[in-house]
């Protein structure tokens, strides 16, 4: 456990310090580890060597920018994941995705992507579960709050999960039109279903935005014209919150516990109102590690 525990804080490290220098000789002096064997015990033990597992989370965060902020200058993008030239990034991105940095902002292959990035993000969920096993879940700190009402404009995503970049990109493009950036309208999710229990067809997940309280003839003409868009409220009520920082990959374990034990040992009822994230800073804007989430679970 001592020599796992080791390994694992190189992979986060990394995850945190992605915008630096990743020498051979930091991680292996982080591990307490010789410089001459450590990248074969790192292989050995993750079945992937530090300079692939760095570059797929590098270029994981190049997708994300690329897809979904189309504002992006490619040399900047390259810049920001550590690369000289557009050009070294186009042929690194190529390589690992078959694809060129201009035909994904184009046409995300979100299947192909999401089939690739398994590879690491399996190994990225194993070690954070683990994590949080070895710690007391107590550490998930519950509160029970009370939720004002809000009106939101909904993009329903009624597809399977990998493809809900498509959707994403369609609805920040629906919020750009209408002047609701996250800076002036807040930005939520609502939580209908487990993608683990759930057909990929029959996936329901909405992706929504604070509507301001006087509301334009503009968006309600593109609310009701748009099939995929709808008016609703969240309503106002008691709710069980969790506020997250970290990445999406821990949402599971939290809302796991929230419906288990949590519930079970607490002198609550449920709501007749889905789960519902609010995602108050979120990737690629900020690294995974640094995002924040509120997940509240609606209460009677």
């Amino acid at each position: 456990m001592k020599y796992q525990k080791k390994l694992y804080q190189v992979l986060t490290y990394i995850e945190h310090h992605l915008d630096e220098e990743l020498t051979l000789d930091k991680l292996s002096t982080l591990a307490c580890l010789s410089k001459y064997h450590f990248q074969r015990q790192f292989s050995q033990y993750f079945g992937i060597s530090t300079t692939a597992y760095i570059k797929a989370l590098r270029l994981k965060q190049a997708g994300y920018l690329l897809a979904f902020r189309d504002d992006k200058k490619f040399i900047d993008i390259a810049f920001e994941q550590n690369y000289e030239s557009s050009e070294a990034f186009s042929r690194a991105f190529k390589k690992c995705f078959g694809i060129s940095p201009a035909q994904f902002r184009k046409s995300p292959p979100w299947f192909p992507w999401q089939e690739k990035l398994n590879l690491f993000e399996n190994l990225r969920k194993t070690m954070k579960e683990q994590d949080i096993s070895q710690k007391d879940k107590a550490r998930i700190n519950v509160e029970i709050v009370d939720f004002p009402s809000i009106n939101i404009a909904a993009y329903q995503h009624r597809n399977a999960p990998y493809l809900l970049g498509d959707s994403i990109q369609k609805f920040i493009t629906w919020r750009k039109q209408h002047k609701l950036s996250p800076k002036v309208s807040r930005t939520f999710n609502l939580v209908y279903d487990d993608p683990a229990t759930t057909k990929a067809e029959e996936y329901r997940f909405d992706l929504c935005a604070q509507l301001p309280s006087a509301i334009s003839t503009v968006i309600e003409e593109s609310l009701a014209a748009e099939s995929a868009m709808r008016k609703l409220v969240i309503p106002a009520g008691k709710c069980a919150k969790v506020h997250h920082i970290g990445s999406d990959e821990q949402f599971g374990e939290i809302v796991g516990y929230l419906y288990g034990e949590w519930l079970a040992s607490s002198d609550v009822s449920l709501r007749d109102f889905p789960l519902f994230f609010e995602r108050v800073s979120f990737y690629p804007d900020v690294s995974e590690h640094e995002m924040i989430t509120d997940i509240y679970l609606p209460l009677a």
